[in-house]
């Protein structure tokens, strides 16, 4: 028999949390006001070639001291704040200054459905792309499931609008169960990106073999390029190949690095 809730223990965790998350959020607010957010970029590559195809630009708040942290640390807390948005506008800043900087360069940069409200972040994004018209084409704006199902209309007009302009998007973490399929030919996503947790250890798990190639006949169907994420090991690798995965992303092919190759003046690295 269940035993009944402790009340008190509830309500001391419950605070517990709440300092906690208020913690972080002061954590990242400073960051920000004081210029310590960068983006460590991972490669995306042809899952044929293993050539790099596109970079994702992952945003990471930098402690006094120097040390790294990674989103996951913190987004999660600030997600649905004012420091979220602010976040969010520093990303994206960052991500656009890269390509102004890289004519070459392709890159994925992540983004809230709250932040298409945002006017300094609209502003930002109109600002660059008018100031040089290869900078659309060679964005990726990538929206989690969860992002874009909380607002399906805003985020499909949006699309639709900056898609017109050359912009690609990347629906992230597809798979994990938000995306209402009623929705799906509104989006009009350019890219799939198949959630992490099909693609670990697909090698040795028939289920996730099963779940990734239905995924991917999705993707297929809807003429949309798929991403299989977080991919650790040359034995997954070749099962996403064989499975029709078109690109490949995860530690097996690089590490995020806030000090990419067109940024290196020596053979340092820095991983996040």
């Amino acid at each position: 028999m269940p035993q009944p809730i402790d009340l008190k223990t509830f309500n001391i965790l419950a605070a517990a949390v709440s300092r906690r998350d208020s913690d972080i959020v002061q954590m990242a607010s400073d960051a920000i006001e004081e210029r310590r957010v960068v983006l460590a970029f991972q490669p995306i590559v042809n899952a044929t070639t293993n050539s790099v195809a596109f970079y994702e630009g992952l945003a990471r708040v930098l402690e006094p001291n120097g040390r790294i942290i990674p989103a996951g640390d913190f987004m999660p807390a600030i997600d649905e704040t004012l420091v979220g948005r602010q976040l969010d506008c520093r990303a994206l800043d960052l991500g656009l200054t890269a390509l102004r900087d890289v004519p070459g360069l392709r890159l994925a940069v992540n983004m809230s459905a709250r932040s298409i409200g945002n006017p300094e972040w609209t502003e930002l994004l109109e600002s660059a792309t008018q100031a040089d018209e290869t900078i659309a084409e060679r964005l990726i704006l990538e929206i989690t499931e969860s992002s874009a199902m909380a607002v399906p209309e805003l985020v499909a007009q949006f699309m639709s609008t900056w898609r017109s302009k050359g912009v690609c998007f990347a629906l992230d973490d597809f798979g994990a169960g938000q995306t209402a399929f009623r929705y799906f030919k509104q989006f009009q996503f350019d890219i799939l990106k198949i959630d992490g947790q099909f693609s670990r250890n697909i090698a040795d798990d028939p289920d996730n073999q099963v779940i990734a190639k239905a995924l991917l006949s999705i993707a297929e169907h809807f003429d949309m390029i798929t991403v299989a994420e977080h991919i650790e090991t040359e034995a997954d690798a070749q099962m996403l190949r064989a499975l029709g995965a078109g690109y490949l992303q995860g530690y097996h092919f690089g590490i995020p690095t806030v000090t990419p190759e067109w940024d290196v003046q020596d053979d340092a690295t820095t991983a996040v």
